[in-house]
């Protein structure tokens, strides 16, 4: 059952990055050109992704452990180092050069959208080569 809905979650998020326009890439550059053809909708998008995400956050963690599995898993470390400000600003280069994130790109990858069939493996790629330097440095 927990599967089914997960697939079901899933679908709601790809069906709401096509409807809200983060799947398609030409709109998040707009969205990233502050200089030019700025398009400020996907501000209100994520700003109602981030109302959504704090809402749900607190009533999630206000249950004694998760639907799916025995415990949370949250993350213990709380400093700042050299991962947690190289890795989102590899994203956010990576993300203002393409016009897509891995979500959008995997939702646009199954619409056939231009760029993807090259975009989804070079992030998976990328994805494996920070997952192989992660273990290097353990």
């Amino acid at each position: 059952m927990g599967i089914v809905l997960q697939l079901l979650a899933g679908l709601l998020f790809g069906i709401g990055l096509v409807v809200s326009g983060m799947a398609d890439p030409a709109k998040v550059m707009n969205f990233l050109d502050l200089a030019g053809t700025w398009d400020p909708s996907l501000a209100f998008v994520m700003a109602g992704a981030v109302a959504v995400t704090m809402g749900g956050y607190r009533l999630v963690l206000s249950r004694p452990r998760p639907f799916f599995a025995p415990a949370f898993d949250l993350p213990g470390k709380t400093a700042l180092d050299a991962r947690i400000v190289i890795g989102p600003a590899v994203f956010g280069i990576g993300w203002g050069l393409a016009g897509f994130c891995p979500g959008p790109a995997l939702t646009s990858l199954g619409l056939a959208a231009p760029g993807t069939l090259m975009f989804v493996p070079a992030m998976i790629a990328g994805m494996a080569v920070a997952r192989w330097l992660s273990m290097r440095n353990v």
